[in-house]
């Protein structure tokens, strides 16, 4: 195993638990039988994947809801970042962010 691959934790302290409940509910959702015990090393790999994928898929999308209703106003048309004090382009507001289609 490769040296930073040694521990895997959340980056944020306290994400476990909800982390660890996302996995069960995708899993729960494609039909994937979570083991009672909670060890997963036997479920075949594709399974797994297929749960860690959903799970990317779905944190991505949370993410994406919770930047549009923080932005609020801050979005133009077409997806474009509206620049002010938190802006990703930085203090100097030095352009916009598109999104891609």
């Amino acid at each position: 195993m490769a040296r930073g691959q040694q521990t895997n934790r959340a980056l944020v302290p306290g994400a476990e638990r909800a982390l660890d409940a996302l996995k069960y509910e995708v899993a729960r959702d494609l039909g994937v039988s979570p083991p009672p015990d909670g060890y997963w090393g036997d479920i075949p790999s594709r399974q797994n994947g297929a749960v860690g994928g959903h799970m990317v898929r779905r944190m991505i999308q949370i993410a994406e809801q919770s930047l549009a209703g923080a932005a609020g106003g801050m979005v133009g048309p077409g997806g474009q970042f509206r620049g002010g004090a938190a802006s990703p382009a930085g203090a100097a507001g030095g352009g916009t962010v598109q999104r891609r289609p």
